[in-house]
This record gives C-alpha cells, sequence and structure tokens, in this order.
C-alpha cells in the first residue's frame, strides 16, 4: 500500500503533484445553519471597495507573517 497520491491540479498552479496522504483532508460542506453573507461594496471614486471586519487565519511565508 501506498502513502502518496497524485492530485489532479491545473497546468497553472505551479507545485508537485504528489502529496502524502496525511495532507490531504475530505471536504465538508458547510454547515447548513451557517450563513454566508455578501457585504455590501463601500464605493470609493467610482470603484467598489470592500471594508474587512476580522481576519480569521493567516498563513507564514518563508517564516514572516
Amino acid at each position: 500500500m501506498t502513502n502518496t497520491i497524485e492530485l489532479d491540479l491545473l497546468s497553472t498552479i505551479k507545485i508537485h503533484p504528489v502529496v502524502n496522504i496525511s495532507q490531504v483532508q475530505r471536504y465538508k460542506d458547510q454547515v447548513k445553519v451557517q450563513k454566508k453573507e455578501q457585504l455590501a461594496p463601500i464605493i470609493i471614486r467610482e470603484e467598489k471597495e470592500y471594508e474587512v471586519e476580522k481576519i480569521l487565519n493567516k498563513k507564514k511565508f518563508r517564516g514572516r507573517d
């Protein structure tokens, strides 16, 4: 039995498609009671902009925030 899986990725994604199965998780559908609201945009100089309410998660890149 192998512990790797090959992902079917878009050609524009520049990562190696073979990963360890411990890095893969099943997709979980959104909870039915959870609401996904689209906030109204703020218009600045005739362009739509959105105000960030809260950052939920962040990822370090090369040890930096």
